[in-house]
């Protein structure tokens, strides 16, 4: 299958690596706006992301591969490709149940385990070594740093982002875009644009919607 990466920041070498050491997948090309002209390098088109409209072929996948979760979102919004036309990209060495649902567009890292009847929404990172229990239900857009657990029956909203070796206890809600500080211990829900941090959390901040 040939993929385009929307992305070319560290993030996006993640993916890139993922994508080039897998034999179903041909990356055609690297989109990025830091690219202000179209040039080919070992075969892959490297072009600002408006080429993709006349690079994106029926048989084509593509990927954002930004860590940012607006800026993700807004990449997403502005192409306005079908969902189906986003691929899942997960890592040979993560571990997913077969009764684990993942959405279009979302990436799997090493090592990360998905566990059973855990609902993963569209464009979502689950970081390396992160684990998302089972019964979860994640929004779309949200990024689960490396090494964060989600215990049992955890939910989000959308845009979530869970800071590197954050635990979520059992059961409780991260609202929509709110931020969990890494190394936190949430046991609380947490409301939407809420920044939390500490063990236990505390809201230290509201954001911007």
């Amino acid at each position: 299958m040939n993929v385009i990466i929307l992305g070319d920041g560290g993030h996006s070498r993640v993916i890139q690596e993922m994508l080039f050491t897998n034999v179903n997948y041909q990356v055609t090309a690297i989109l990025d706006d830091k690219h202000e002209y179209g040039f080919k390098q070992n075969g892959i088109i490297h072009a600002p992301i408006d080429y993709l409209t006349q690079l994106l072929k029926h048989d084509t996948r593509v990927v954002v591969a930004i860590g940012e979760n607006k800026i993700r979102k807004k990449i997403v919004d502005k192409v306005n490709l079908l969902p189906q036309q986003f691929l899942s990209v997960i890592h040979s060495t993560a571990v997913v149940s077969k009764s684990a649902a993942i959405g279009y567009g979302t990436v799997i890292m090493p090592n990360a385990v998905i566990n059973a009847n855990a609902e993963i929404g569209m464009h979502c990172i689950i970081n390396t070594g992160a684990v998302i229990e089972h019964d979860n239900n994640i929004g779309d857009y949200t990024h689960i740093s490396p090494n964060a657990t989600l215990t049992g029956g955890v939910t989000s909203g959308e845009g979530v982002h869970v800071g590197s070796t954050a635990t979520i206890i059992p059961g409780k809600h991260l609202g929509s875009w709110s931020v969990i500080g890494a190394g936190s211990t949430v046991i609380e829900h947490i409301p939407a644009f809420s920044k939390a941090v500490g063990s236990p959390t505390r809201i230290i901040e509201r954001l911007m919607i």
